[in-house]
């Protein structure tokens, strides 16, 4: 008998992550869609939530910031089915306008998250993915505007990172030019959080024009998107769009059917193509 196709959602115990997984368990068919969260209880109280309401997703615990709980999700999914049909990489984090942490404090804590947890979530389970499948990356508008904000020098690096290690040095750099209190003088934005949703955008390239040369059939596609301004925690409930809504675009890429290889390693907002670089 094959596996059933499995989905899973990185920081899906609430927000745009906890909508998205209702909305995966609402349309595949035959499927297993995983909620996941570092805190066990939070993420039992989720699906036991979707249970009310006739939804039935599966839980498994994943901080996406201890390497070991992800080697552990990879070990279970490899052993119990064999592979992996869609990613929904959204776990982040984001500080508040009135933190008073500094600017490097700040750079350093998102962008561990951000950018070097979601591209270790990437390499750990992308080699897990079947043959159609897909991964999104939920990245933000804020990277598009972190990018403008570049010197034209800058702009050109990223341009130029051709696989995930360059746009990880890029990233590292920005961190310790953050430190020092002269990312500005030196070409970088003054968003932290839009710098790490950059360095999201700029690896799914990378890590997608690596997947489609190491075997072009097989039709596995990795994707950016930004949700919109969604009222969640992050944005302190001011966004404008629902959860649901914000979860429209990650779901809509995940579930493209074949012969949707036009989208592979663009990045998309409102379902629509919106590569500014």
């Amino acid at each position: 008998m094959a596996s059933p196709r499995v989905a899973l959602v990185t920081g899906s115990n609430k927000g745009i992550g906890f909508a998205a997984v209702r909305a995966l368990c609402k349309q595949l068919d035959n499927g297993v869609v995983y909620l996941t969260s570092r805190n066990e209880e939070r993420g039992k109280e989720a699906v036991a939530k979707l249970n009310q309401e006739g939804l039935k997703p599966q839980f498994h615990q994943l901080d996406i910031d201890d390497q070991t709980s992800v080697d552990r999700l990879r070990d279970y999914l490899k052993k119990t089915y064999g592979g992996l049909d869609v990613l929904i990489n959204n776990a982040g984090i984001a500080f508040k306008a009135a933190a008073t942490e500094s600017f490097g404090t700040q750079a350093t804590v998102t962008m561990a998250t951000n950018y070097t947890s979601t591209v270790y979530v990437c390499k750990v389970l992308i080699p897990l993915v079947r043959p159609g499948g897909r991964v999104v990356n939920v990245a933000s508008m804020a990277g598009n505007f972190a990018f403008k904000k570049l010197s034209e020098e800058n702009k050109d690096r990223i341009r130029a990172a051709n696989t995930e290690e360059d746009v990880a040095l890029l990233m590292k750099e920005f961190v310790e030019i953050a430190n020092q209190g002269d990312h500005l003088s030196k070409g970088w934005p003054n968003s932290a959080y839009g710098t790490t949703k950059l360095g999201v955008i700029a690896a799914t390239k990378a890590l997608a024009q690596k997947k489609q040369n190491e075997n072009p059939k097989d039709d596995i596609l990795i994707m950016a998107c930004c949700p919109g301004y969604v009222d969640t925690d992050m944005s302190s409930h001011k966004g404008p769009k629902t959860p649901d809504e914000g979860a429209d675009t990650p779901v809509y890429l995940a579930m493209l059917p074949p012969g949707s290889a036009g989208f592979n390693g663009n990045m998309y907002s409102d379902r629509a193509l919106d590569n500014s670089w």
